[in-house]
């Protein structure tokens, strides 16, 4: 039974900050928290998101969009009561492209936004990854294994930069007493995601609905767990709510398993194509395997994913569906 004291608490309107609000993760996330009657402060560079992102929200009371890079010292007079931190490409395209600016981000933008929740004793919850593992030698992972990370590689701008994030949240924590909360997400899809952001769902969505060959790195026969976006977009609020005590990290993510190989099949199936697979190398220090062990968010925060791969895969297909029928109603126009 809940008391009146924690059904107050769970009432109260928040100063949600998001950093990569405008991303596809933090878009999903500001509609959530204005949904719930919050005050929303989306802060992005727009370096893999856009204000397009969240154009539907420009008009509604208690959100502000803010053009910032986190690198940078953040401006005055945010105030949150929350923050959430999604600043950061995800996708190895957009992370490589500049991995200097993928560290800085990971680094000196924690340290400003925790400085900033250590002035305005505000929770803080750092969106880290999957990554942390690197190419792991333990399968399921779990929140205890240390992972198998190459320092040096082409993903370690994006890998280590996430781990060094998470041991600042942890030193806060312990040094100034920030309530932090750790997140490792596992591979997130669904709408809003960008056609060209380098993800494997949104990859062979576009090409099999343009026609042309679905390309697969290496044999296909690596792993991935794909979460759709409304289950984490749950599980990184219900960490947020979590005790005081709890900081994790905690594994978001779905554990069906499968291989990419098979998920190009289903969607040409899904969308009712039959182009030829195109096989080329897999980059390097990609992993062969990637999959939670998610006993931690079932036990703390009573969470697990509930929209299967399939009915996920078909809202992503409507979605880009509909993209490319608004893009070609705008050609038509422009004729």
């Amino acid at each position: 039974m809940t008391d009146d004291k924690t059904m107050n608490q769970q009432n109260a309107q928040h100063k949600v900050l998001i950093t990569g609000g405008a991303g596809f993760l933090g878009a999903h996330l500001c509609r959530r928290m204005l949904n719930e009657g919050h005050q929303v402060v989306c802060l992005d560079n727009y370096f893999t998101g856009s204000p397009d992102n969240v154009a539907d929200l420009a008009g509604r009371n208690g959100f502000t969009l803010v053009k910032h890079d986190i690198v940078e010292p953040l401006p005055a007079g945010l105030d949150p009561t929350h923050i959430y931190n999604l600043a950061c490409p995800a996708s190895p395209v957009h992370y490589q492209r500049d991995p200097v600016q993928t560290l800085r981000t990971c680094v000196m933008g924690s340290f400003h936004l925790l400085e900033l929740a250590r002035q305005c004793n505000a929770r803080i919850l750092q969106a880290s990854t999957s990554e942390v593992y690197g190419n792991p030698k333990v399968h399921p992972q779990h929140e205890s294994y240390h992972g198998y990370v190459n320092p040096v590689g082409l993903r370690s701008c994006y890998d280590e930069g996430k781990r060094c994030a998470e041991t600042l949240f942890a030193d806060y924590s312990r040094m100034h007493g920030v309530q932090v909360k750790i997140a490792r997400i596992f591979n997130t899809y669904g709408p809003g995601m960008s056609a060209d952001d380098g993800r494997v769902i949104s990859n062979l969505i576009t090409q099999a609905l343009r026609g042309r060959p679905l390309t697969i790195y290496g044999d296909g026969n690596q792993t991935r767990s794909f979460c759709y976006v409304d289950d984490l977009i749950d599980g990184l609020v219900r960490l947020m709510d979590s005790v005081d005590t709890f900081m994790g990290p905690v594994n978001l993510g779905n554990t069906s398993e499968i291989a990419v190989i098979e998920v190009a099949q289903r969607i040409l199936e899904l969308t009712g194509q039959d182009q030829e697979l195109q096989f080329i190398p897999l980059p390097p220090d990609d992993p062969a395997v990637r999959c939670p062990d998610t006993t931690i968010a079932r036990s703390h925060l009573d969470w697990s994913p509930t929209v299967p791969l399939e009915e996920g895969l078909q809202r992503t297909i409507a979605y880009f569906s509909a993209l490319a029928d608004q893009g070609r109603a705008h050609c038509a126009t422009l004729r």
